[in-house]
């Protein structure tokens, strides 16, 4: 937490302005330098903006803007502190907001406004963000970085019941009773059309098993269904205590599967991750609910499969496109059931969600608290100054070991060697398992803030040590992922003030820490480089840097490469067709 409100600190010093420039100028004992710790530092640092709170001005005032309806008792909450005053003006068209935002340092949301670059350009006081609900699409997070404006999220406050929302579609969906209500209310008497199938002893297929898809998990093993989970971050020992199957990949988890239900976020990955080619892993009859983010699902790809007599049924609480249009093809299709984007729509929900993020924003304006934020907290130009740099390096060795490294680890490790592990390191720890998770996280974005507790709920054990590798580098960050017996291993350093990567998966190379990647594993045999340079440049995909290396046995050998433009996938299947090529990945850094 001490941290975390030194975050905020940086934002508070930006808005007290010239006193705090003038006035808090911390002696030599009291800065972040490398001979004193951070924790004391902080510890020193927070009691002065304890001071500072209430020196500023004997009343000092906070405005928060409600610009989206949430629960009176969240309103209500926020107005609870003497400190702040809370307008609540809801429906405001885009003009509107940017003509008030100046004049509030907090903004509270759902899914209505929508906060654009231009919004934080006008909102010169805004501090905090809070946003009612999980999902925040409608906030330009990098725009909320780079003016130092922290957002928060309530990833908790709907999980229930989403999860209920989602079960009561299989179970729907199962037992035909939207089918069964429309037959009856036009007055006829279905019974032998409109037979369901039990749930019991059916085989259960969740991708993403963050806080609704464990709840999910419960209520079907209480059903007596037959759980199989799929997690790229779900650990062996986490998979045991919730009691269900872990599978290895989401093909596997398909296979076999009666019922599917879909709890991941939405990212260039995860897009139509139930195409028809997966669809087509499923048993016969097999049933797809979805209410995490509309193209998860392939919805053509669906159509067509129930029209094949493969597919046995769908039911969906999101869409490719909200409101989805008149002609949508599903519509048309047998065995379905559509809600309007339920899933969080219970009285409940709202008021849990309502609250917790009142108090939220509330905790930040008042103490500097920060919970469930869902974007990189400011830092102070001295902290960034000295940090920034590894920090960087951080994030790619973590991004590179997340492509490389075997799903579902047991564990990160990360080392130090040099004068980087005289710093305190724990925020660049943090970073490089912000870059390992990201993109997984299934309620929110991974960062600084949340990333440990994200590896935690995964049951990834996360460790710091001194370097394993043996080098010639003076200063060295190492990270590895461990499964098992298996370890996989990155490592990077400087050279002069330029970041490089040394050591990719037991090869020593060079190469840059950012940009967009070709790595080729193959045997050590002649002809392999020019295969892939002959290939590529058939694509027209230009190299920009290239790095070899093969292992002491001079049986494997890697190829690092560097392009300037993503290859296209035939390219990738072809190389991966060619005898002696082990493994290929495209990835960006």
């Amino acid at each position: 937490m001490g941290k975390a409100i030194f975050y905020a600190l940086a934002v508070r010093k930006r808005a007290s302005g010239k006193f705090l420039r003038e006035n808090f100028q911390p002696d030599r004992e009291h800065s972040p330098t490398r001979s004193a710790p951070w924790h004391k530092f902080l510890s020193q640092t927070l009691a002065s903006v304890r001071w500072l709170s209430y020196s500023l001005a004997p009343m000092a005032s906070y405005r928060v803007l409600v610009s989206d309806p949430i629960s009176e008792k969240g309103v209500d909450a926020l107005r609870s502190s003497p400190e702040i005053s809370v307008d609540v003006k809801t429906g405001l068209k885009p003009d509107e907001l940017l003509a008030i935002i100046g004049d509030y340092h907090g903004l509270v949301i759902r899914s209505e406004t929508k906060v654009t670059p231009a919004v934080f350009a006008a909102a010169k006081n805004l501090k905090a963000i809070g946003r009612a609900g999980v999902g925040v699409d409608n906030i330009d997070r990098s725009a909320a970085t780079d003016h130092g404006v922290v957002v928060m999220n309530t990833p908790s406050g709907n999980t229930i019941s989403t999860a209920e929302h989602a079960f009561a579609l299989m179970l729907s969906l199962a037992r035909n009773i939207g089918q069964a209500h429309c037959s009856m209310i036009s007055g006829r008497w279905d019974r032998k059309t409109l037979q369901g199938v039990e749930m019991f002893g059916k085989r259960l297929a969740i991708v993403g098993m963050g806080r609704i898809g464990t709840e999910f998990a419960k209520r079907a093993q209480a059903f007596g269904m037959i759980v199989v989970a799929y997690d790229p971050f779900l650990t062996a020992a986490r998979a045991q205590s919730l009691k269900v199957e872990l599978a290895e990949s989401a093909d596997e988890a398909l296979t076999g599967a009666d019922v599917v239900t879909l709890h991941i976020p939405l990212t260039p990955e995860t897009t139509h991750l139930l195409n028809a080619s997966r669809i087509a892993l499923m048993n016969p009859g097999a049933l797809i609910i979805n209410c995490a983010r509309g193209c998860l699902v392939d919805e053509a790809a669906a159509k067509a499969s129930m029209d094949a007599g493969h597919l046995g049924g769908i039911a969906l609480d999101v869409y490719e496109v909200e409101p989805p249009p008149a002609d949508f093809g599903l519509f048309n299709a047998k065995k379905c059931v559509f809600t309007p984007h339920l899933g969080a729509s219970t009285a409940e929900a709202q008021e849990n969600v309502g609250i917790e993020v009142a108090h939220q924003v509330k905790n930040f304006l008042t103490t500097g608290a920060i919970v469930n934020a869902v974007n990189m907290p400011n830092l102070d130009s001295r902290t960034l100054e000295t940090l920034g740099p590894y920090l960087d390096l951080a994030d790619s060795l973590g991004k590179l070991l997340s492509k490389i490294a075997p799903s579902q680890c047991d564990g990160i490790r990360v080392s130090y060697l040099g004068p980087i592990s005289e710093l305190d390191t724990e925020l660049i720890t943090r970073k490089v398992l912000s870059g390992y998770l990201s993109g997984a996280h299934h309620e929110a974005q991974v960062n600084l803030i949340n990333a440990p507790a994200i590896a935690k709920a995964h049951g990834i054990q996360v460790t710091e040590s001194t370097v394993a590798l043996a080098t010639n580098c003076t200063e060295l960050i190492e990270v590895s992922a461990i499964k098992g017996d298996e370890v996989c291993t990155v490592a990077g350093t400087f050279f002069g003030k330029s970041a490089r990567i040394v050591h990719i998966a037991g090869h020593y190379v060079e190469t840059s820490p950012t940009g967009r990647f070709l790595f080729v594993e193959n045997d050590d045999r002649p002809g392999i480089v020019g295969t892939i340079g002959t290939a590529l440049g058939s694509a027209s995909v230009n190299i920009a840097n290239m790095a070899l290396s093969r292992n002491a046995d001079r049986k494997q050998a890697v190829t690092v490469i560097e392009v300037d433009t993503e290859p296209p996938a035939k390219l990738l299947e072809s190389l991966r067709a060619t005898p002696g090529i082990i493994r290929v990945l495209s990835f960006e850094l």
